[in-house]
């Protein structure tokens, strides 16, 4: 009988050994996922901080861009404006060289009609300046 309790002493600080180690692994894991879990959170807080970053970078590309679209439209529209003038400019100095031919060969008449057209289209150029400017 003393035998039988021995055993049975035994399997009950077997079974209580087995118990304690269990806890302990299971207190290790715990701990070990509770780190894992930390190091995910301060991940999880960087990677946000990067994507704030990230966002607020391309919202300053997205400025600079709309930036430079504005300009290039501004400096279109100048150059529009200056192809228009130079072409003004071209044929008014082709009516006066014309005007200054038709006096050389003696062309009176011609030189007035020139002269004439060459007066209508200044006219026509001031009356659209003033116009734009309205």
């Amino acid at each position: 009988m003393q035998a039988t309790r021995r055993n049975f002493k035994l399997a009950v600080a077997a079974r209580m050994q087995y118990r304690t180690s269990q806890r302990q692994n299971q207190k290790r894991r715990l701990r070990s996922v509770n780190s894992r879990m930390k190091r995910l959170r301060v991940e999880m807080k960087e990677i946000t901080a990067e994507q704030r970053e990230i966002k607020e970078g391309q919202r300053q590309v997205r400025e600079k861009f709309e930036a430079i679209e504005l300009h290039c439209e501004e400096l279109r529209k100048e150059t529009m404006l200056i192809t228009q003038q130079s072409a003004k400019t071209q044929i008014r100095l082709a009516l006066m060289f014309q005007i200054l031919k038709a006096r050389q060969n003696q062309e009176l008449d011609k030189a007035a009609i020139i002269t004439h057209a060459l007066r209508e289209v200044v006219a026509r150029e001031e009356q659209e300046l003033d116009a734009s400017k309205k």
